[in-house]
């Protein structure tokens, strides 16, 4: 294989967008972590996995969304970053195919579109959060590793089942109940709840809570919280404009309320 020369080693984040990298590295007994990159634009497409290779990952890049979705159904990936408009089949189609499929690998939406109603949409179909265009590869990287993080650790979460009323929560199984009703939740939105209904009548901002659901601290869109408690209040209160379970404390963040019963057990 070729030796990079020190002045393409040193080459600046601008020129990745010019230079085509290699997405593919060497097999190796024990497999690198694998990032679909789901782009059209070549340009874009080549630098993230530029940078994502740099970084110790396998990087393939696809462009279009059929193949994507027969790539991951033959070989798999340990996240996906999935651009939302595609040609033909567009990235809000391919997150719901996924998950129609049974595919729960992380996504991370990479998007030029600075609708909040794309955004929710995209994000209540499981994708566990997203990027706006123009955007910092050493920033998506970031994110990249945490959703990675946390996924690890969320299969480690401890604790008894919470019950709160008519809610169940489960860490062992991570399920949530309401009544007789399974409520299906995305990882996130999961790992928000549980966090939130572990430390009730806590109060967390949102900077907080990105450190400590999705593991960023110095990245990452406090609205994205915003958008996941929207969602999770629509699936686990009766009334999401009056929840009873996740309270807004204004010009502070959210918490988790405890019913008076379950208050009295805490003491």
């Amino acid at each position: 294989m070729r030796q990079r020369t020190n002045s393409e080693n040193e080459s600046s984040p601008a020129d990745g967008w010019r230079n085509v990298a290699d997405s593919r590295t060497t097999a190796s007994p024990l497999r690198a972590e694998r990032v679909l990159v789901v782009e059209d634009d070549p340009n874009v497409g080549e630098v993230v996995s530029r940078y994502l290779v740099r970084e110790g990952f396998e990087a393939p890049v696809i462009r279009n969304g059929l193949e994507a979705l027969e790539f991951l159904s033959k070989d798999g990936a340990d996240l996906v970053i999935l651009d939302l408009m595609l040609p033909g089949l567009d990235g809000l189609e391919i997150a719901r195919r996924m998950r129609a499929d049974g595919i729960t690998t992380p996504i991370i939406i990479l998007t030029a579109r600075q609708r909040e109603s794309d955004i929710v949409l995209g994000l209540g179909l499981g994708a566990d959060d997203y990027v706006a265009k123009p955007f910092s590869p050493v920033e998506l990287v970031a994110r990249v590793k945490a959703v990675l993080r946390r996924r690890t650790a969320g299969n480690d979460i401890g604790g008894g089942v919470i019950r709160d009323g008519a809610l169940t929560i489960s860490p062992e199984t991570r399920s949530v109940t309401r009544g007789d009703e399974q409520v299906e939740l995305t990882s996130t939105e999961f790992d928000l709840l549980h966090h939130l209904a572990s430390n009730p009548g806590r109060v967390f901002s949102r900077e907080q809570l990105l450190q400590d659901v999705w593991d960023y601290s110095h990245i990452g869109d406090p609205s994205t919280v915003t958008v996941h408690v929207r969602r999770l209040r629509a699936k686990i209160e009766q009334d999401p404009a009056r929840p009873r379970y996740i309270k807004t404390v204004w010009g502070v963040g959210y918490k988790f309320q405890p019913s008076a019963s379950a208050e009295a057990r805490l003491k």
